[in-house]
């Protein structure tokens, strides 16, 4: 039944039940026996009571009518892991032939759709993610329209890895933002190089481009795609008695469920926007964000693993106080990933420094530092790197460091 002739149907009722009296009789309308009936108090009551009623059932009819807004952002680009294959026919072995013939995306220039295992001239593709992904060829790209919320801020999540040894670079464009990723460095050894880049959306509708712009000799070579995720970053709110923002890592990038080697934060050389928000990768190589479902994390749902040793820096700028004396405390560890042997981090605040040693087995553990500073302007930038590099003990291909988690400044008295 529909919500309006439900409530005529309770408000006759209601009028019959309760005040038979104002029944409307053969001959009569309800506007003449309304006036006829005004000089009583009990039927001005009656009018009253059945008015309330239904501005009641109005409002509530409107509200569950009204529209809901969508949940934020937090998955998978549509065929973002590229499992809906293009038609056979657009297909010549395993180039993709026709703009629009990658279902959900827009390709130019030579785009193949590949498996993962072994390939035509001896080299293996790993898929870690997936069983399909495609390979940019020199100066190709796919694009995609994302809608999102103008002045809302966005991460992409996407896996990347280069195919061949030559250095190879992938180009991330949105409207008014580019950014070169050089993948000549694999932190992985099984092709999982996971890698996150955020933007402020400027409105309804964002074009996502992925591009090669380089040129290879080698045909065959490109950077290769296989999983492609976007997550809405919430506003940071701070935290109480704590003058750090995200000092917990808890606000990051999407992370994949199936399968995480963690999700690299490229260097930014200036306060960019960051799929980490808060922090600053002011270093020559990324940081790796590691969250609690595939790694050991000493607190909360995140940390950070600083994988490059002292090409491996994260900074954070805070409001402070001339003179006045902070403690900064912050706790390192390993993240259960056989990442073994003597790790240092070193923690800077003004003009003080500290050295956290930390001597791990790669079987998950922590220990808390801290460092005593005294403020010299009303900003003051603490940063924090590894000192020592690092690989897996039984895979010296993977790149690995000491975690970082729960950083804390407040003030001394």
């Amino acid at each position: 039944m529909h919500p309006a002739s439900f409530f005529l149907y309770l408000y006759y009722e209601y009028i019959n039940r309760f005040f038979p009296f104002f029944r409307p009789t053969s001959g009569l309308s309800l506007p003449y026996l309304g006036s006829h009936y005004l000089k009583s108090k009990t039927h001005t009551m009656a009018l009253f009571l059945s008015l309330c009623i239904a501005l009641l059932f109005s409002f509530c009819h409107g509200l569950a009518n009204a529209a809901i807004p969508p949940p934020p952002l937090d998955g998978l680009v549509e065929n973002g892991d590229f499992e809906e294959a293009p038609a056979k026919s657009n297909l010549n072995k395993t180039v993709i032939i026709g703009k629009h013939s990658l279902p959900k995306w827009e390709i130019n220039g030579l785009v193949e759709y590949v498996s993962g295992g072994p390939q035509p001239g001896g080299f293996f593709l790993a898929i870690p993610r997936g069983a399909h992904a495609v390979r940019l060829g020199n100066e190709a790209s796919i694009s995609q329209i994302l809608t999102v919320k103008p002045g809302s801020v966005y991460a992409l999540t996407f896996g990347a890895t280069r195919t061949c040894a030559q250095d190879e670079v992938l180009k991330v464009s949105v409207p008014g933002q580019s950014s070169d990723l050089p993948l000549q460095t694999l932190y992985s050894s099984d092709g999982g190089d996971t890698y996150s880049l955020a933007w402020k959306a400027t409105s309804k509708a964002v074009k996502v481009t992925f591009h090669n712009p380089g040129v290879q000799e080698d045909p065959s070579c490109g950077p290769l795609l296989d999983a492609i995720a976007i997550k809405e970053l919430p506003p940071l709110k701070r935290t109480i008695g704590n003058l750090v923002k995200n000092g917990g890592f808890e606000v990051g990038p999407h992370v994949f469920k199936n399968f995480s080697t963690g999700i690299l934060i490229p260097a930014k050389q200036q306060d960019l926007i960051s799929p980490l928000p808060g922090w600053i990768v002011e270093s020559l190589k990324p940081v790796k964000y590691i969250d609690k479902k595939h790694f050991f994390v000493p607190s909360g749902f995140a940390a950070i693993e600083m994988v490059a040793g002292r090409e491996s820096a994260i900074a954070q700028v805070i409001r402070t106080i001339p003179n006045k004396f902070y403690n900064l405390t912050f706790t390192i560890g390993d993240a259960k990933n056989a990442c073994h042997g003597s790790m240092m981090v070193e923690a800077f605040a003004a003009k003080e420094t500290v050295k956290a040693p930390y001597v791990s087995q790669g079987k998950g553990g922590s220990k808390t530092a801290s460092l005593r500073f005294q403020a010299i302007s009303d900003r003051t930038r603490i940063t924090f790197y590894s000192a020592y590099y690092h690989n897996k003990m039984h895979d010296y291909g993977h790149m690995c460091g000491p975690v970082l988690d729960d950083v804390r400044v407040f003030p001394t008295h």
